[in-house]
């Protein structure tokens, strides 16, 4: 039997007695990143030349990475289990074209301090950053990193153009995604929602809406390119599907690839080039200051491609 199987019976029969135990179990599964990712080989030397700088959220010591000169800055935002270090396709490119990449480690990630993380702890950190660096004339994100810097931009974070990597875009398909590995019956998912609202995100408001990137397409108004891999298995196809039909077709191009899943789709040469042709187009409107508050061909796979213009 797998451990995830073993947990689901565990968690499930214990559930028919009490609520709370195995509630607190799930809750705990839910909102910890478990592992951290490790800075690969390939990545040591870029990373490594970084100039790197410390930040604080909810008492938690935040990593942050700077190249370049600080002229037209590029926040990068990673996911769930990620780390800033997995960018580093993108920073030579970046600063190819004069712009100067930012990046962290969110908490519980990389190198940065704290056992958990929330999307107002991402949110927080991103106005943070907008307002020492900014504002920022593009943001690429992956996966749970989109969601929170849809979220961040909703709420007044000022960016130029949004790159989504598989990104998600209902923040209820945590739950749904979640109940599904771990199997649970409907007495936990219930508890589960509650904690959250609850103890996790307490006086966020509606969260299930708040946070959906598709609930408030009026208020990101910038250019978006979404990527995202036919077959990805951990944040579906469809959750990019739903932006590009929350978003004008004038405003978000959308490139499907296949074969390439959830994480290989961040790092694919052609994936890379793509993005980097979207963010040498001219920005239509430079993004105004902080307020107080392409056809893919992967290797070996294929794709439903929109047409890209080449960089400038």
């Amino acid at each position: 039997m797998t451990a995830t199987a073993l947990v689901r019976t565990a968690l499930n029969a214990t559930s028919r007695v009490a609520t709370a135990p195995p509630g607190r179990v799930a809750f705990e599964l839910f909102r910890h990143p478990i592992r951290r990712s490790r800075v690969r080989p390939a990545e040591r030397e870029l990373h490594d030349r970084a100039v790197t700088e410390e930040l604080s959220v909810n008492g938690k010591r935040v990593r942050v990475y700077r190249w370049g000169d600080g002229r037209r800055p590029v926040l990068m935002v990673h996911g769930w289990r990620s780390r800033a270090s997995r960018f580093t396709p993108y920073v030579q490119g970046l600063l190819d074209l004069g712009m100067s990449p930012v990046a962290f480690d969110a908490p519980a990630h990389g190198d940065s301090g704290g056992r958990t993380v929330t999307i107002l702890e991402y949110r927080e950190l991103i106005v943070r950053l907008a307002e020492r660096h900014g504002p920022f004339e593009a943001a690429v994100a992956h996966s749970f990193g989109a969601c929170c810097t849809f979220l961040a931009m909703a709420e007044g974070v000022p960016v130029g153009r949004l790159v989504s990597i598989a990104g998600l875009a209902e923040f209820g398909y945590l739950v749904e995604a979640f109940t599904a590995i771990t199997g649970l019956n409907e007495r936990l998912e219930r508890d589960l929602v509650r904690r959250i609202e609850q103890v996790l995100l307490p006086g966020a408001g509606n969260i299930w809406q708040r946070f959906d990137a598709t609930r408030r397409p009026e208020l990101v108004t910038a250019p978006i390119l979404a990527v995202h891999d036919e077959g990805d298995d951990v944040v579906p196809y469809r959750q990019s599907q739903l932006l590009r039909a929350a978003y004008d077709e004038e405003q978000l191009r959308l490139i499907t690839t296949r074969g390439l899943g959830h994480r290989r789709v961040l790092s694919e040469p052609t994936v890379v080039d793509n993005v980097l042709a979207f963010l040498a187009e001219p920005l239509p409107v430079a993004p105004a200051s902080l307020p107080d508050v392409a056809a893919v061909e992967p290797v070996g796979s294929s794709v439903s491609p929109e047409p890209v213009a080449p960089a400038a």
